[in-house]
């Protein structure tokens, strides 16, 4: 009992000390403007009531509104951009300082305890579908929410900016965030395993250009194979014709492969951090198994 009892403190401190190291950084400072690109743009989620508000300034680390520029985004904002619901509800809120060439993509969500469904990669992943590759991008938000409407607020910031970005990209960005989120909660898998999918994907493409859907479906597969992920039929399919989508429309990830690079490191050091090597819970199940037998074979000792 005493081994037990030890052992469960050190997987449950394990577990807590883990779990502490996914907390993102703060939002990024508004201390001066970039006069060649501008200054930040701060999208708001437009049911945010006035508390709500001024509580999302803060986490964005808004502290002068004069050296940013402010706007809201609704559900007509999605139907515009993405074909969405115009009645959708907007609470997620994002701030956006674009950056020079080179610099890459960062992504803060700052709120991550209240953005239960897209994972900074996700973000990553889905932006440069959409065709933005120089920004730092804090997400954050008073409630819990799945974390999708950011998404939209981040186009229309480059749209109010005149940066034209592709309305197909986007669609198709948006599209290929719905289905992350799904493969993460329909097939079990961890946000870093749908990640690291999609982007191994994208470098594959990079890699190999394929020019027929046939060539995708081989692509997919090998990197289902790789990472020893089995889906169902129907959504193996479903990320075929995502992925068939992006072929369509000649997105050059070619172009943005360091910034690929970059979100698979990211999500390598993450699953080193949370010490998630394969079959690590499986471990944690077993022991817990395990420890749960033994105690009802202590107590069953008891009363016999």
């Amino acid at each position: 009992m005493k081994k037990f009892l030890l052992s469960l403190i050190i997987v449950l401190l394990t577990i807590g000390i883990s779990l502490s190291v996914q907390a993102d950084s703060g939002a990024s400072d508004t201390d001066s403007i970039n006069e060649k690109l501008g200054s930040p743009i701060v999208v708001y989620g437009a049911q945010l009531s006035t508390d709500q508000r001024t509580k999302v300034r803060e986490l964005l680390n808004v502290q002068d509104g004069g050296m940013v520029e402010e706007h809201d985004v609704s559900g007509q904002d999605a139907a515009t951009y993405i074909n969405g619901n115009p009645n959708s509800n907007m609470y997620s809120s994002a701030k956006i300082t674009r950056q020079e060439a080179g610099n890459g993509l960062t992504i803060n969500i700052v709120t991550p305890e209240n953005i239960t469904e897209v994972t900074k990669e996700m973000y990553a992943n889905a932006l440069l579908t959409a065709g933005v590759e120089n920004a730092t991008v804090d997400v954050a938000s008073p409630v819990k929410v799945s974390g999708h409407s950011a998404l939209t607020g981040i186009y229309k910031a480059y749209d109010v900016e005149g940066e034209q970005l592709d309305k197909e990209r986007m669609e198709l960005a948006n599209e290929e965030l719905d289905v992350a989120t799904q493969l993460a909660e329909k097939e079990g898998m961890s946000q870093e395993k749908v990640s690291q999918l999609l982007t191994d994907i994208k470098k594959t493409i990079a890699e190999q250009n394929p020019a027929t859907k046939e060539e995708v479906e081989q692509i997919v597969q090998e990197q289902l194979d790789q990472l020893e992920i089995s889906l169902s039929e129907a959504d193996r399919q479903m990320l075929i014709d995502l992925i068939d989508k992006m072929r369509d429309l000649n997105i050059n990830f070619d172009q943005v492969k360091n910034q690929l690079e970059d979100i698979a490191s990211t999500i390598k050091d993450k699953a080193d951090e949370l010490g998630l090597d394969e079959g690590f819970w499986e471990k944690v199940a077993n022991f817990f198994s395990d420890m749960f037998q033994a105690l009802s074979n202590f107590f069953k000792g008891l009363f016999n």
